[in-house]
């Protein structure tokens, strides 16, 4: 398998496709190349950082990443039918990344749920944190940590001991989300296909099949 994604390589002489364009009104992107293309979107970093946790299947055929910030109402919107989506396909990798977008509290909540992974609650913080139907303030997201399973004497070690990963995994998805010229969240990668704003359970599993279709044809 080529070491970078095929379809939503940063490239100047290419085009981003989007299956289902027609169905989904989506439409083909042509991403400006930059300097730091090989490094941000290779398949091994946008599909399956090793540094961000994997919910759903982790030994799924398909992945959904989703670029998301936890003060976006539209992630949260979304957020139950995708996950519906995931369980009822059962195949499917999520791969949620944190793109602070929307002032500081997003970037202390995105960092606390970044630093819960080493306590393996990645996902336990993820569920807390995007059910907050309200303006985040650092007592709340450590509210409901708390209420999610979530030590927060360790959270805050490993905060302070792990500052310089938390940030650089941040770093990297703002990267990726810039390069593929995302206007704001949530945005996705489904397969190997760049899939910008929310979309339906419908749409979802659409995009989901034929994504999974473009993947057979290429073997």
């Amino acid at each position: 398998m080529s070491n970078a994604i095929d379809s939503i390589r940063l490239n100047r002489r290419r085009l981003l496709s989007s299956l289902g364009v027609s169905a989904l009104g989506l439409s083909a992107l042509s991403v400006p190349a930059l300097g730091q293309s090989d490094d941000v979107l290779t398949e091994a970093l946008v599909l399956r950082d090793p540094d961000i946790p994997v919910a759903g299947n982790v030994d799924g055929n398909i992945s959904i990443v989703e670029y998301f910030d936890y003060q976006c109402p539209y992630c949260r919107k979304v957020e139950p039918e995708l996950r519906q989506v995931v369980h009822e396909d059962g195949k499917v990798r999520l791969v949620w990344k944190d793109w602070p977008i929307l002032g500081p509290m997003s970037v202390t909540a995105a960092r606390m749920a970044q630093a819960s992974k080493y306590q393996d609650k990645f996902v336990e913080a993820h569920d807390a944190l995007i059910a907050i139907n309200a303006k985040l303030t650092e007592p709340k997201i450590r509210e409901a940590l708390a209420g999610g399973g979530v030590d927060i004497d360790r959270l805050d070690r490993d905060l302070a001991s792990n500052e310089s990963a938390i940030s650089a995994t941040l770093t990297r998805n703002k990267d990726q989300a810039t390069a593929f010229e995302f206007r704001g969240t949530p945005a996705f990668i489904v397969g190997k296909f760049r899939v910008p704003g929310a979309l339906t359970m419908v749409q979802f599993t659409q995009v989901i099949a034929d994504a999974r279709k473009a993947a057979a044809a290429k073997k």
